[in-house]
């Protein structure tokens, strides 16, 4: 026994390593991407949208995908089945086998059934678009509660989609008396495992939540101001630009995953709560929202939004559309919020980016990587936090040093003049602070 368990010991990393050899992963896999294009929704959408196709290569590309080739195809109704049909499965399998793929990626959500039977027909692993990004998401979790919450999100993804992995192991039977029997078969013992961890990491994520909102409420004396956006328009960078923040920047989608929150230091000696959250996309699967709304507490709890957009690419409403539902989705569409046209410095025809200030006429144009606009950012958060600009007149005894020096801090003095023993000031600054004015004075 002693002799077996050493050779078994000797024999483990070779498995290990020779498991690790063997296993494939997007990472290191040559990808045909497939996108399926509903001819009555494009109507719907118009000529501004994001080229999907481009996108899904993008994602893959993040995922660390080879793209070898790809496939589009247009169709009024989806088949039930194989969602392209027989002929385009076929044609599929042919484009997949002449260029050796590894993976076959679509850019649509399909069912079980649906990726059972392409795969069966292709001979060829299948994932669609909500398997890729949870790929991606768990390559760049970093923090317990981002790999809580991927973990969350990837097994209530697979739920519905286990499947027998062992024939010879299909009924499981009891050993003792009153237990023996037919047994439960693998894949319902599978379903059982993975339904007690999903309810495990909702425990836990709940406890992370917690202590999530006893942090927001602890900052109820500060304004906050949450950056949200596309994925890539440069909210991270943003971030670090307003801050000094060491945020983590990569020309990648979804490369920062976990919220960062900075102070912000704005005129009239104002001092704001900056925090980053997850990059939005299009069609963020649902169960990725719930799973990342502890992230997402940011924003439903921020005093003000900066939505940042990436305003170099020839889709921007498309992006802005896109985040504008998931921020519906999460309660946020009525929060106050600014837009800011990010990259401004990555424009190169300045009639695209005149069209676009046109379209956007409340919006500020900065660049993140230059500096330029940070101090018009700046000027109008704290407008929008503080209300707009008013004019008082106070009087002030000369010798009420405190009141003084509360206004020359945080107003602007137009006129000064002395009567009686008293200084009169014409002052202008934001109404916010001047409904705090009578209280400054009686203290």
């Amino acid at each position: 026994m002693e002799w077996y368990h050493r050779k078994a010991k000797e024999a483990y990393p070779r498995q290990v390593k020779e498991l690790k050899a063997t296993r494939r992963t997007v990472a290191r896999e040559r990808a045909v991407l497939v996108e399926v294009i509903d001819e009555t929704e494009e109507g719907r959408r118009g000529d501004g949208h994001r080229d999907r196709l481009e996108e899904l290569g993008r994602l893959a590309d993040a995922a660390g995908a080879e793209v070898v080739a790809t496939m589009t195809q247009r169709r009024k109704r989806i088949h039930p089945s194989t969602y392209i049909g027989s002929g385009k499965v076929e044609e599929l399998t042919a484009l997949a086998q002449a260029n050796r793929a590894h993976v076959i990626i679509f850019g649509n959500d399909l069912t079980p059934a649906q990726v059972r039977n392409i795969e069966k027909a292709a001979d060829c692993k299948t994932i669609d678009r909500s398997e890729l990004i949870l790929d991606i998401f768990a390559t760049r979790a970093r923090t317990i509660e981002a790999r809580l919450q991927v973990e969350l999100a990837q097994l209530e993804y697979i739920q519905p989609r286990l499947k027998r992995m062992w024939t010879h192991l299909s009924r499981l039977e009891g050993s003792g008396i009153g237990t023996r029997g037919p047994g439960e078969t693998q894949l319902e013992s599978d379903r059982r495992l993975v339904r007690d961890r999903i309810t495990d990491l909702k425990a836990r994520l709940r406890e992370i939540d917690a202590r999530r909102e006893r942090e927001v409420r602890s900052r109820a004396g500060a304004l906050t101001v949450g950056l949200v956006g596309y994925t890539n328009a440069g909210k991270s960078s943003l971030l670090n630009a307003l801050t000094g923040a060491d945020a983590y920047v990569a020309d990648k989608l979804f490369a920062t995953l976990d919220t960062r929150t900075r102070a912000w230091r704005l005129p009239l000696h104002l001092t704001v709560l900056l925090s980053d959250t997850v990059g939005f996309i299009r069609d963020l699967p649902h169960h990725l929202v719930a799973s990342f709304k502890a992230t997402l507490e940011e924003a439903v709890h921020a005093d003000l939004l900066l939505h940042v957009v990436d305003v170099s690419t020839e889709h921007v409403q498309a992006d802005l559309d896109a985040v504008r539902t998931v921020l519906g989705e999460i309660g946020c569409e009525e929060k106050p919020q600014l837009l800011v046209l990010n990259k401004a410095d990555l424009v190169e025809d300045p009639v695209h980016l005149d069209l676009v200030r046109r379209a956007c006429p409340n919006s500020v144009t900065a660049s993140a990587k230059t500096g330029m606009g940070l101090d018009e950012l700046a000027r109008e958060v704290t407008e929008r936090l503080l209300g707009p600009p008013t004019q008082v007149t106070v009087r002030a005894a000369v010798c009420d040093g405190r009141l003084l020096a509360w206004i020359d801090r945080h107003a602007t003095v137009l006129e000064k003049t002395i009567e009686n023993g008293e200084i009169v000031q014409v002052i202008r600054l934001p109404a916010r602070l001047a409904a705090e004015l009578p209280r400054v004075a009686r203290e």
